[in-house]
């Protein structure tokens, strides 16, 4: 075979615009959809009669279904192809709120919405771990960092869904209408985007292993994404079977460190998704609406920090850029806890909001320094990251029972401060070489 024959073919100016819209909008809407029923989650409480216990309970149905989605997530998205697993997760998630909605508004089953969430967990594990490669992809072949405003996509999308959860908390909108057009739009935008995404179109660039001149700069030439796995394509024992690569993916060191050090910062980020709202009314003594607006804050300065982490992380690398997140999170969340007077918690948010911005992007990124591996390593560092961000919130749940949801809180310190000393682990890295 000729070295032209291995070359993948460049995306033109045309297909690398129309494929980032299409990313941005796979981004957004999956903020627009988590957004959409979180800040509904006091009505949701208070429809079924809930106490925080048992909500924690209800969360831990959809935390169950997103782990085993993104446990399976790699050799999903190797087989499948990010394009068409996305494809499927929108519309599971689009159809699973409106279950939801249905259960709280029209039915007041704590079973039925128990389901949509389930649902909504299944199909958004598995389509964030594809977003997340098709994203990677994108970077590689735009030769910058890009995953924060990527990831800042998904924060305007939670913007957006906050804004409007407000709006209906405040006009007594019910659960149900709210959440299944919500639904509708969120799967009918993805399924229409996924059409434009390219990473499962372009072979994986083969070249030598490139060694940039900095270690956090994207200087990496190698572009394209990672190659789709069809059955019996693959030789007994070749190195690009799925499973064999995600297995491989679970005992590398540094893939493993990437996932703890992304755990403390998507916990950091998934505790205010699911508590920032309750912990307003309950611990801070301020309306649904009030509550929905905070959540609205700490998402809106999680944009501006992923919007401006492209040019941060330009200048000074990923390595301080994680230090700098770990510590502000901690300063916000401490200050959200200890607040002596409403507004200050609200001041709080935003800094909380700002620390929490990069970790989940810069990690993602950091897995996928070598396109051949970045699907298997993505779900290592997803599996890990959503662990956190999904299995923490319903654990605070339960220790809000005993010490009330403010001070449940104050457990997610303890893996910021890991993260802090994780921070060396994002260091570019350059591919490996090809094996023969």
């Amino acid at each position: 075979m000729s070295r032209q024959q291995q070359s993948p073919r460049r995306a033109t100016a045309a297909e690398l615009s129309r494929w980032r819209i299409a990313v941005v909008v796979a981004y957004g809407a999956s903020g627009l959809a988590f957004s959409s029923w979180v800040s509904r989650l006091p009505a949701i409480r208070d429809g079924l009669h809930l106490t925080p216990g048992t909500v924690g309970l209800l969360l831990m149905c959809m935390t169950v279904a997103s782990f085993l989605s993104v446990s399976a997530s790699g050799v999903i998205v190797i087989r499948l192809g990010s394009r068409l697993t996305t494809r499927i997760g929108g519309a599971m998630v689009g159809f699973g709120l409106a279950v939801a909605g249905l259960g709280t508004s029209v039915l007041a089953n704590p079973v039925v919405v128990a389901a949509g969430l389930m649902v909504i967990g299944l199909g958004t594990a598995s389509w964030n771990t594809a977003s997340n490669v098709e994203g990677a992809s994108l970077e590689r072949a735009l030769e910058r960092h890009i995953m924060p405003r990527l990831h800042g996509s998904f924060s305007l999308g939670t913007v957006a869904g906050a804004g409007l959860g407000a709006w209906a908390a405040a006009a007594a909108l019910p659960v149900f209408w709210h959440l299944a057009a919500a639904g509708l739009v969120v799967a009918v935008s993805v399924v229409t985007a996924a059409a434009w995404f390219r990473a499962d179109s372009t072979p994986v660039a083969r070249a030598k292993a490139f060694k940039p001149e900095k270690p956090d700069t994207f200087e990496d030439p190698s572009t394209g994404p990672l190659p789709i796995i069809q059955p019996g394509q693959q030789k007994p024992g070749e190195p690009l079977d799925s499973k064999r690569m995600v297995a491989r993916a679970w005992r590398e060191r540094r893939t493993l460190l990437l996932g703890v050090l992304v755990l403390g910062l998507a916990l950091a980020e998934g505790a205010a998704g699911d508590w920032v709202a309750l912990a307003l009314t309950d611990g801070h003594g301020q309306s649904d609406a009030a509550g929905a607006v905070g959540y609205g804050i700490f998402v809106t300065f999680m944009t501006v920090g992923r919007f401006a982490g492209t040019v941060v992380l330009d200048r000074f690398g990923r390595v301080p850029v994680m230090h700098w997140c770990s510590a502000t999170a901690v300063i916000g969340l401490g200050l959200f806890v200890f607040a002596p007077v409403p507004w200050l918690a609200f001041v709080a948010l935003a800094i909380w909001g700002l620390g929490a911005s990069l970790g989940f992007p810069v990690g993602m990124s950091a897995a996928a320094d070598d396109p051949a591996h970045a699907a298997a390593r993505v779900s290592v560092v997803s599996t890990i990251g959503y662990g956190a961000f999904l299995c923490g919130p319903p654990l605070l749940g339960l220790l809000a029972e005993h010490f009330g949801i403010l001070h449940s809180l104050l457990a997610v310190l303890v893996l910021l401060v890991a993260s802090f000393f994780l921070a060396p682990v994002s260091r570019k890295r350059s591919p490996e070489p090809a094996h023969s």
